[in-house]
């Protein structure tokens, strides 16, 4: 570089430090600018000679996004500074975390340690690294959450400048933008961030839809423009009639939402009808606010038709992001629909700078919806009990949904993601209420525990101490708590079951004169095919190895040379630790089921990531090939969950043997007093068999009865029969 071009370097960057303390949201002391002052010396100082792919001296990066924290975000000096040094530990060796301390002081050492700890991570390309990554990133939450405020902004500014990088860099770093940062933007509350990350996500992942719906904006842009002025005038005449102080914006819908709508109701851009928002910013003080609200409510709605069911009120009930907005949808001229946001200065500032408007505002030390966000999500991430990929799943999934608000019956608000059902609602008031639920009233009505919960709804929880989670439990909770929870407990009851089957395979063993030690039972293992010594004792207690099967293992080990080739099988099939802390104490996975209501469906093994039963997998509905199962952790499953999330099927390998089927029991004899309390008496204390109707007719002296119960396997429905025939009085029983 010549003189003149450094010279000339030099005088940008002193321009874009000064509009740097221009733009800052917060007003700065004169500590606060020395502070911001030091950061910029040493990390001018230690990005000296380095340059960006864009060829661009890489101090611009840290400026920027010091820039989008104290603007867009508006975040304090603290920040700030952290923001300008969060690569100098990276990348200089001579700077060490202990200099950021000696030098500015712990909080800022924390967050750039903070943010130097997620870079280091970051540059695996995996999936399931990047979900280990995730988890690692938020438990810095706990640290800081400026942490991962000053990251987002860095991610940010990065899909800004990303035109000079590789088309496959770009589609890497789209996708992780979307499926992690552009969520955990919304969810702390940086909307116009959030916005901005998906339609930059979507710019590089799919190109020509991105570029197609950009045109087609530009060039509706001035019919819009005039729509909107036409829509205001109304409303301005009226507001101006009142006296009130106020400003109207018009907003176009992002390029993503747009696109998320058109996939959503398969409709074409002209198609999709509200495609801007009108937005009404009042001034008010805190005492009025409400009030004013529903006063701006009351004269749009004089003017246009409201449409009830797209009423949105988030002045009574916030959303636990912090967001504060009133929202109704009106039809308007030439019979469109246009949304109309309502709120106050002080909500808009919270909606655009998320947390930290919060803070200008926050008056005594009412707890911080951030405060609470952090502590569900802290104790999410400890129960590691879930596999990484599936944390990642399910955190995303309560990310992006939508909230709902229910009453407990004293009329406490609990917001609960949308599709939660009352079994959620009860691991949120407490675990214990969780595990020992034995059904739910909502609105004073007695409803399933699968039932879909909404808005408003009024639940109770009703508790029994006998009460205990079973498996179908995971098809009604949608909630991480309560799923983690459930789990665990259903874990505790299978090794339960495996002691008593333990006992029981000592006793019948000890019939067929074989000792039950560790080489029976490694040989047991190898002959029934299973992994582990639980799995063993688990089938047996639920009694899917019977006499039979017992009988037939005996036998061949009498036979030497069985016994010789079942040795060498053991030792081929000597198993990793990690397969056996598999997430089910069962692991003889051998059949693959579909979607909530686990569905047997055809499908084909994808060749990208070859998986075997027993994989974490999902389903992708391809275009000719039907469902192809992917690994969760296949090195395309980002891109695929990225972009096509709309085509991904719920997919898992279960043990056959431990599925639950539904048998009809039909029964005959003579009616006589205690019959009916005899016959459900040894349906009860026959082990895991649940009644799930039954009937009874009787007529002169005759009954007939029809049962449906719920077993495991065949052994368990015929020992039924034959206890059922035993009753006093019983003719006929046979199944249907």
């Amino acid at each position: 570089m010549t003189e003149v071009e450094i010279e000339k370097e030099n005088a940008a960057i002193a321009k874009a430090y000064k509009e740097l303390l221009k733009v800052s949201y917060q007003t700065l002391t004169t500590e606060d600018k020395k502070l911001i002052r030091h950061a910029f010396d040493v990390a001018v100082e230690a990005h000296n000679g380095q340059r960006r792919k864009s060829g661009e001296a890489y101090i611009f990066h840290p400026i920027a996004v010091a820039k989008i924290v104290a603007q867009e975000i508006g975040l304090d000096a603290t920040s700030i500074a952290a923001a300008l040094l969060h690569d100098v530990v990276e990348d200089n060796e001579n700077y060490t975390k202990e200099d950021i301390e000696r030098m500015f002081g712990d909080t800022v050492a924390r967050i750039v340690d903070g943010l130097t700890k997620i870079s280091s991570l970051s540059k695996e390309t995996d999936v399931s690294t990047q979900a280990e990554n995730f988890r690692k990133m938020l438990l810095t939450l706990n640290d800081d959450v400026r942490v991962i405020i000053i990251k987002i902004a860095d991610r940010l500014h990065n899909m800004q400048t990303m035109d000079s990088m590789r088309t496959d860099k770009q589609e890497k770093i789209a996708s992780e933008t979307l499926y992690i940062y552009a969520p955990l933007a919304h969810r702390i509350g940086l909307y116009n961030i959030k916005t901005e990350l998906e339609d930059l996500g979507l710019k590089y992942t799919e190109p020509e839809v991105y570029h197609d719906i950009l045109h087609k904006i530009k060039e509706s842009k001035e019919e819009q423009d005039a729509y909107i002025k036409a829509f205001s005038k109304v409303v301005v005449d009226a507001l101006d009639n009142e006296g009130l102080n106020y400003e109207i914006k018009g907003r176009p819908k992002s390029i993503f939402s747009i696109r998320r709508k058109m996939i959503k109701q398969g409709v074409s851009f002209e198609e999709v009808y509200d495609k801007f928002a009108v937005r009404i910013i009042y001034k008010s003080d805190l005492a009025n606010e409400k009030f004013l609200a529903w006063k701006i409510y009351s004269i749009v709605t004089d003017h246009f038709t409201p449409n009830p069911t797209r009423l949105r009120d988030w002045i009574s009930s916030p959303k636990s992001t912090g967001y504060e907005a009133l929202h109704i949808t009106v039809m308007g001229p030439k019979g469109r629909w246009v949304e109309v946001q309502i709120r106050s200065e002080r909500m808009n500032e919270i909606a655009e700078k998320g947390y930290a408007a919060h803070y200008k505002y926050k008056h005594g030390n009412a707890e911080d919806a951030l405060d609470t966000w952090i502590d569900k999500l802290q104790e999410a991430l400890e129960s590691n009990e879930t596999n990484a990929v599936d944390f990642v799943e399910q955190f995303k999934l309560n990310l992006y949904s939508k909230e709902i608000y229910v009453f407990s019956p004293k009329g406490d608000l609990k917001s609960l993601p949308k599709g939660a059902s009352p079994l959620d609602f009860a691991f949120s008031i407490h675990t214990e209420v969780g595990m020992k639920t034995r059904g739910a009233k909502v609105n004073g009505k007695l409803v399933p525990l699968s039932q879909e919960l909404k808005s408003g709804d009024q639940v109770e929880i009703l508790t029994s101490e006998n009460a205990k989670p079973n498996a179908n439990w995971l098809d009604y909770a949608t909630t991480a708590r309560a799923r983690s929870k459930i789990k665990s407990s259903l874990r505790e009851e299978k090794k339960r079951i495996g002691e008593d089957g333990k006992e029981i395979l000592r006793r019948k063993l000890k019939q067929l004169k074989i000792h039950l030690d560790e080489k029976t039972i490694n040989d047991m293992v190898v002959y029934f095919k299973l992994k582990t010594s639980l799995d063993l004792f688990y089938r047996v207690g639920v009694g899917t190895i019977d006499n039979t099967m017992l009988k037939e293992f005996a036998a061949s080990r009498s036979n030497a040379l069985m016994s010789f080739i079942k040795n060498k099988i053991t030792r081929r099939q000597n198993i990793s630790k990690e397969e056996l802390d598999r997430e089910e104490v069962t692991s003889k996975y051998d059949m693959l089921v579909f979607g909530k209501e686990e569905e047997k469906l055809d499908y084909k093994l994808a060749s990208c990531c070859n998986p075997i039963p027993g994989d974490p997998v999902f389903g992708f509905l391809t275009i000719n090939e039907g469902i192809k199962v992917h690994k969760k952790n296949c090195p395309n499953a980002l891109s695929l969950q990225s972009n096509y999330a709309y085509r991904i099927m719920l997919a898992k390998w279960i043990d056959s043997s431990q599925q639950e089927f539904s048998a009809i029991i039909t029964l005959s004899g003579i009616d006589n007093i205690g019959l009916v309390n005899d016959i459900t008496r040894i349906i009860s204390s026959n082990m895991h068999v649940n009644m799930k109707s039954l009937s009874f007719d009787s007529d002169d002296g005759i009954f007939s009865g029809k049962i449906n119960v719920i077993v495991k396997n065949n052994s368990m429905l015929k020992k039924l029969i034959d206890n059922l025939k035993k009753i006093n009085g019983i003719d006929k029983v046979s199944r249907v």
